[in-house]
């Protein structure tokens, strides 16, 4: 690991799983540092007065001597990785919801603006995946596999990141989450150069997601520097023709099946932080149980 990356406090390695992700890994002594700058703002006061999660991120980053907030920006935006798991001690019993907010609110402050989350009518969502459900998305589905997609492909908002912690969970088999670096798509040319990838997609929102409008916009699009970018989730597009559709059924059979996705759990008080942009991420399905719970937070914005 290069020396510019090691931060007092924390640990920081390569995930088992895939040399794109990197593991941060806050230790309890960083921690400790964090309780007192943390107390000074109640959830209430981030919701109402935007300037005070800034404060919150410039905390977090002074007492890394301005580090964290360049490692974590020069991983998001390095198409080499672009991804990064934080953890911490989920057996610290000063690490509960509110300050997993808040330690949320400030890693995504140093990255750039969250989004309006429509959802909730705040700059996050905590949202509870349980047993039995009525919703009217895969996002509270519990034993129906959350397909690998992108974020706020139904909003006219660019979403360049996004952050999901989990805040809870009991009694909870399977669920992993499922990441794919787009560039690990098996037949991603072949895909990207088809006509119907470059074509105009309407999408759209279920009720719940309180979005009231419509969207156009391709599949994939091209990044300056010649890579690939992906905007697709498969309950949102309305396809409007044979060629749409069968393109949209391609695109989701190549994406189920790749071989280069990658399942892992992740620990209660963890967060995956991804580039929107080239990294899909889903859902495996959980083992049924009348006690399932589980509450997740995500903040999606722009750099």
């Amino acid at each position: 690991m290069n020396n510019q990356n090691k931060i007092e406090g924390f640990e920081i390695s390569t995930n088992n799983k895939s040399n794109r992700i990197l593991d941060i890994y806050l230790k309890d002594e960083f921690i400790e540092k964090l309780i007192f700058p943390f107390k000074r703002f109640d959830i209430t006061a981030l919701e109402y007065k935007p300037f005070t999660r800034f404060t919150l991120a410039k905390n977090l980053d002074d007492l890394t001597q301005n580090k964290l907030s360049k490692l974590i920006n020069s991983i998001l935006k390095d198409r080499t990785t672009g991804c990064f798991i934080l953890k911490t001690n989920n057996q610290n019993k000063k690490i509960d919801d509110e300050f997993l907010v808040k330690l949320s609110t400030a890693i995504t402050h140093l990255i750039g603006i969250p989004n309006h989350d429509s959802m909730t009518g705040k700059y996050y969502a905590r949202f509870i995946v349980k047993h039995e459900d009525n919703s009217d998305s895969y996002l509270r589905k519990p034993y129906i596999n959350m397909d690998l997609h992108t974020d706020g492909t139904y909003v006219n908002e660019n979403t360049d990141w996004i952050l999901m912690t989990k805040i809870e969970e009991k009694n909870a088999k399977g669920g992993e989450a499922a990441l794919l670096h787009l560039d690990d798509l098996e037949n991603l040319k072949e895909l990207s150069e088809n006509p119907a990838g470059r074509q105009n997609f309407i999408w759209r929102s279920p009720k719940s997601k309180n979005v009231d409008y419509k969207v156009e916009h391709p599949v994939f699009t091209k990044e300056e520097n010649g890579g690939t970018n992906i905007s697709y989730i498969d309950q949102f597009p309305e396809p409007q023709n044979i060629e749409q559709g069968t393109f949209l059924q391609s695109l989701s059979d190549a994406l189920e099946e790749s071989d280069n996705k990658i399942t892992t759990e992740l620990p209660i008080g963890s967060s995956i932080v991804a580039n929107n942009h080239f990294w899909l991420h889903g859902r495996k399905p959980f083992k049924k149980n009348k006690n399932l719970f589980r509450e997740l937070l995500r903040i999606r914005g722009k750099f």
